[in-house]
């Protein structure tokens, strides 16, 4: 489970940053925190903020670091900007101190498979050269001090490998490219801790549903064994039970291509009782509203997430979607049965609905402002301090004061008149 994401010069975040899963020490909806390797930790996190205000960049900074650790291996000795096979973050630009400057990526987690229940921090740093500084320390249950596995520092040119043994550490050394991550080369080389940091990272699921080219793939994508399982379909129907009882059952056909070269296409239609409740009719799957298709495109990655206990982020997630039916979707990972392996569920939206305080704890909710400097902020709800030195109660009402702007995060408005341009 994720503990907390740290991350600075990033996009319009140019100063640190942090995203805390972990509980604070208040009292509503003890039920949704799980107990783990000595942390309380929340299984969700919404972040609310207006257009532009760095909402999407908090889940584009954990993407990026999750890309760079699977993907490092490839930029290995080939280091060309024009190319794009290596590719540093984008820095805050609009500050020259900024622009050349590191940007710094880091997490805390616990494996949900382990049973020893160790804490681990990783983290990164990056440049326009490659890899600045890298570290990995692990702390177990039962201690208060953790433990260096390894660290690197270009600058300085360390390179300590405190956790690893020689033979591991002098094949790694050999084999390092400034571009390199070590946890990408050594889950490569299968040395179990690198390996555990690096799958911890794969789990990971991003759905963008306010970018247009991952909406389109989105549609296509079908739970695997769909065609050929009823055992899945079912699955799938008593998912859609949750919000539309309508859909009792698929029915699929696959269509073979014409010639070798033109795939296999899959026809999906979705079965309804008949209102007279005498015997079923079947329409086209694409023909269901935008909301049911996108709950559909949803299910893999909820079903991946769910099984496996990992995470998944989601932008946008309100799009498409009555807010009855986001509620539904955030209850999945807040209900412990529904969610026995302790995924968790980061998102954004627009949605001030979601807000009512019977559904999320206050450190459940955070927001992000950009200040006229052009520089993001993130906070949570539960950290907010009014103007009059005191800490959001936990009977307020948070979506009439968040559109009221009591704890910032919304746009400033003025009206436009297209006829004058002004």
């Amino acid at each position: 489970m994720l503990i907390q994401f740290n991350f600075k010069n990033f996009n319009s975040f140019r100063d640190d940053a942090t995203l805390d899963m972990t509980a604070t020490k208040i009292s509503e909806y003890n039920n949704h925190i799980t107990c783990i390797g000595g942390e309380q930790i929340l299984p969700v996190a919404v972040i609310f903020g207006a257009n532009a205000s760095g909402k999407s960049n908090v889940l584009k900074a954990f993407s990026y670091m999750r890309k760079y650790v699977i993907d490092s291996l490839s930029y290995a000795g080939d280091y060309d900007k024009d190319d794009g096979k290596f590719r540093r973050p984008t820095p805050f630009l609009f500050d020259n101190n900024t622009k050349d400057a590191e940007s710094v990526f880091e997490v805390y987690f616990i494996d949900n498979n382990d049973i020893k229940q160790k804490t681990y921090n990783y983290g990164f740093s990056i440049d326009n050269e490659g890899v600045c500084e890298e570290w990995l320390n692990e702390k177990a249950k039962t201690s208060n001090t953790p433990k260096k596995i390894f660290y690197r520092n270009r600058v300085d040119g360390t390179l300590q490998f405190s956790g690893l043994n020689t033979k591991v550490s002098e094949t790694i050394s050999l084999a390092l490219e400034k571009e390199t991550l070590i946890v990408s080369l050594g889950a490569r080389l299968k040395i179990d801790v690198l390996r555990l940091v690096f799958d911890n990272f794969a789990k990971m699921r991003f759905v963008d549903f306010g970018e247009p080219r991952q909406n389109a793939i989105l549609s296509t994508l079908i739970p695997s064994d769909f065609v050929d399982s009823k055992d899945v379909r079912k699955k799938v129907v008593n998912y859609f039970s949750s919000f539309d009882k309508s859909i009792v059952d698929f029915k699929t056909e696959v269509i073979k291509g014409i010639s070798d070269k033109e795939k296999d296409k899959i026809k999906i239609d979705s079965v309804h009782k008949m209102i007279d409740g005498k015997g079923y009719a079947s329409i086209p799957l694409s023909q269901e509203s935008g909301g049911t298709l996108k709950m559909f495109a949803l299910y893999p990655w909820v079903d991946q997430v769910l099984t496996s206990g990992g995470i998944i982020f989601i932008d946008e997630l309100n799009a498409k979607l009555h807010p009855l039916l986001v509620r539904v979707f955030v209850q999945m990972f807040l209900n412990k049965e529904s969610n026995p392996n302790n995924a968790q569920l980061i998102f954004t939206t627009h949605d001030a609905w979601q807000l009512e305080s019977d559904l999320l704890r206050r450190d459940e909710i955070w927001f992000t402002e950009k200040q006229k400097n052009g520089i993001s902020t993130l906070y949570s709800l539960a950290d907010f301090i009014d103007d009059e030195g005191n800490k959001i109660r936990k009977d307020e009402n948070y979506e009439k004061n968040y559109l009221l702007g009591k704890y910032g995060a919304i746009p400033t408005l003025h009206s436009f008149n297209f006829f004058k341009g002004e």
